[in-house]
C-alpha cells in the first residue's frame, strides 16, 4: 500500500511571501525579500520545495508542495521552528517505523497514530501523523491565532526522513537564529490635548515593528496601528496637512476675500 496522504488533505495556501516571517503577515508582498536556497524533494507523487527566504523581519523557510494534479499548498517555519519540526520528524519517523504493517481494524476512528503540537508567536502547528485508505502520512497544519485561513501539507510517511535530512542540511548551513531587529526600541511618548489623552507606544512582534497610537479618554479608548514600513508615509502626510492649514490661517482676511465669499454663497 502506498503511504500518501488521501486528496482532501492538501491545505489552503497562505498569500504573501510568508506571512508573519515574510506573514512570516500578510502584507510581505510590499518588502524586499531574497531568496538564500532551495531544495527539491520528489517523494512518491508528490514534489516538496524548501525555500530559505529573508526579509527584514528575519530568515523563514517556505515549503511548498506540488500534487499530482498540480495543486499547490504551503506554510511558513521560521528558522527556529524548522529546527523544532526537524527533531519531530525524527520521532514520528521512529514511532512510524515500529508501526508494521497497516490495520484497517486498528486504525483510530479520526485516523491519528500520534500527534504533536508546536507554537511560535502566534502561529500554532499541528503534526499529525495519520492514516487512511491510501496509507500513512505526516499531515502538518498551520494556524494563526488571530483567525485566518488554515495551511497545510501533507508528507507521505516514507519520506519523513529525507524530508527531515534536508531540512537538516538548510539548518546547517543557515543556522537557527530567526534574524531580525535586534535594536533597542524607541521609548513610548505622550501628550494631552484637552480631555483626551494620546499614547505613542512602540513595540515588535513576529510581524515585524510598529507604532501603537491609543486615543483614551474617561470612559472610552482607542487605538490605530502603524507598521514601521509606512511610517514615513504617515509623517508625509500629517506633513501635508499641517502646512495646508498653517498657510490657510496665514491667509490675510481682506475686503477682497470677504466679497469674494459672498458672491460664492449667492
Amino acid at each position: 500500500m502506498s503511504d500518501i496522504g488521501s486528496g482532501d488533505e492538501g491545505g489552503q495556501s497562505m498569500d504573501g511571501n510568508g506571512g508573519d516571517f515574510g506573514d512570516p503577515g500578510q502584507s510581505g508582498g510590499q518588502q524586499t525579500e531574497q531568496e538564500l536556497a532551495t531544495k527539491m524533494l520528489q517523494i512518491q507523487s508528490k514534489r516538496f520545495y524548501l525555500d530559505v527566504k529573508q526579509n527584514r523581519r528575519g530568515r523563514f523557510i517556505k515549503v511548498a508542495e506540488i500534487g499530482a494534479d498540480g495543486r499547490r499548498s504551503q506554510i511558513f517555519l521560521a528558522l527556529s521552528t524548522a529546527a523544532e519540526f526537524r527533531d519531530h520528524l525524527s520521532t514520528f519517523s521512529d514511532y512510524y517505523a515500529s508501526l508494521g504493517p497497516p490495520n484497517p481494524e486498528s486504525v483510530p476512528e479520526d485516523g491519528k497514530l500520534k500527534s504533536e503540537m508546536m507554537i511560535k508567536d502566534n502561529r500554532r502547528y499541528y503534526l499529525d501523523l495519520k492514516e487512511n485508505a491510501r496509507g500513512r502520512f505526516l499531515r502538518v497544519s498551520q494556524t494563526i491565532t488571530r483567525g485566518g485561513p488554515r495551511s497545510q501539507i501533507a508528507i507521505p510517511a516514507q519520506g519523513m526522513i529525507e524530508f527531515r535530512d534536508a531540512l537538516t542540511d538548510l539548518l546547517e548551513e543557515f543556522g537557527t537564529n530567526d534574524g531580525g531587529f535586534k535594536g533597542e526600541l524607541p521609548e513610548g511618548r505622550h501628550m494631552k490635548v484637552d480631555n483626551k489623552n494620546f499614547y505613542f507606544d512602540i513595540g515588535q512582534n513576529n510581524r515585524g515593528i510598529y507604532m501603537r497610537i491609543s486615543e483614551v479618554k474617561s470612559n472610552f479608548r482607542t487605538a490605530i496601528t502603524v507598521p514601521e514600513k509606512c511610517w514615513s508615509r504617515f509623517r508625509d502626510i500629517l506633513s501635508d496637512y499641517c502646512d495646508k492649514m498653517k498657510k490657510s490661517s496665514d491667509t490675510p482676511i481682506t475686503a477682497e476675500t470677504n466679497l469674494q465669499t459672498s458672491n460664492s454663497l449667492k
